[in-house]
């Protein structure tokens, strides 16, 4: 009798690269960048906050590629660490803003159109007053 060929694992096969890093979805649309914990290090690190997922991803690899070059970039045993990790988050949080997709800054609550306010009122010819209380 033949035997059967054996169905062996493919090797060239890569395992999918698991990161350290995660996102978080912030307020206003804004995505946190997290490392996950490592060392004496209870809670995930907080590495920025990105306006789009779209920046997130490239501080993502722009981290790893940090990483890789000093390894214990996030084993913070020193004051000279700390500094270290905060000017390198802070150096690569700038670059990806200057390198990524443009964004449009949000209007601040004062500066909006007038006629985004609810409380207004207006007459027969367009022009809008304040709604006044008879108290």
């Amino acid at each position: 009798m033949a035997r059967q060929a054996r169905k062996g694992k493919a090797s060239s096969k890569k395992r999918a690269h698991s990161s350290d890093y995660f996102t978080q979805p912030g307020k206003r649309g804004a995505v946190i960048v997290l490392r996950k914990p490592i060392g004496n290090r209870a809670t995930a690190k907080i590495c920025g906050v990105m306006p789009t997922r779209v920046h997130a991803k490239m501080l993502i690899n722009q981290l790893e590629r940090a990483e890789s070059v000093v390894k214990d970039l996030f084993l913070e045993a020193t004051d000279d660490g700390i500094e270290a990790l905060e000017a390198v988050l802070a150096a690569c949080c700038k670059e990806v803003m200057a390198k990524g997709p443009k964004v449009r800054e949000s209007r601040p609550e004062n500066e909006r159109a007038p006629n985004t306010e609810l409380s207004r009122n207006s007459d027969d010819d367009g022009n809008a007053e304040l709604a006044e209380d008879d108290a």
